[in-house]
């Protein structure tokens, strides 16, 4: 948990409730946890929920890892120390989201339990739905987009996950996807019919 420094704050309580928010919107604030290894299919799943529930005139945002390290946490690097504050970030600006009654869609690796397990904490209780795109290593290697397998096997990328970094898979998940079998459009629709079946998407 990171150490409070500032001093001489005081909370202020909003007069819009998040529950007004929700009614405005016409559905319920959420917070969709993608986690997964590099390349499993994560930011693609993440943005094809996205436009699938833009669609349907849901309110939505998609907050994703490279992007976010491009301005917010552009300070950051790949220490577990730095993994850990970029994960707490950005759960804070996903609660934000959440209660302003928009579903903040996140694709982060985030490799450890414990740092998801806290974003979890900071949320009311369903707000959380954390989706692991479950993609093994030789699927993910495969496909590997950006090269960052290829230059992690070769040493030039040291503290890479999965190869010389761990990636602990969620225990509990909300929802497991299976992105070596299945395509990208079938993942977004399990999804969507998750947020259906629990009546976020509805008030």
């Amino acid at each position: 948990m990171a150490e409070q420094k500032a001093t001489n704050i005081t909370w202020h309580e909003h007069k819009v409730s998040k529950a007004e928010r929700a009614k405005l919107n016409g559905h319920k604030g959420a917070v969709l946890w993608f986690t997964g290894l590099s390349a499993c299919g994560k930011s693609t799943v993440a943005n094809t929920v996205d436009h699938l529930l833009h669609s349907r005139g849901k309110r939505t945002i998609v907050l994703d890892g490279d992007n976010i390290r491009h301005g917010l946490n552009k300070n950051l690097g790949f220490s577990a120390a730095d993994r850990a504050e970029n994960i707490r970030r950005i759960g804070e600006v996903a609660k934000l989201f959440c209660e302003g009654g928009t579903i903040a869609l996140t694709a982060f690796i985030s490799p450890y339990r414990a740092d998801r397990d806290a974003v979890r904490a900071l949320l009311a209780p369903g707000e959380f739905i954390e989706i692991y795109v479950k993609a093994s290593i030789e699927t993910c290697e495969k496909r590997d987009p950006k090269g960052l397998y290829k230059k992690a096997r070769a040493g030039e990328l040291k503290g890479f996950t999965g190869i010389d970094d761990p990636y602990e898979a969620p225990e509990k998940a909300e929802i497991v996807l299976d992105a070596d079998t299945k395509g990208i459009d079938d993942l977004a629709h399990e999804v969507v019919a998750y947020l259906e079946k629990q009546h976020v998407l509805s008030l």
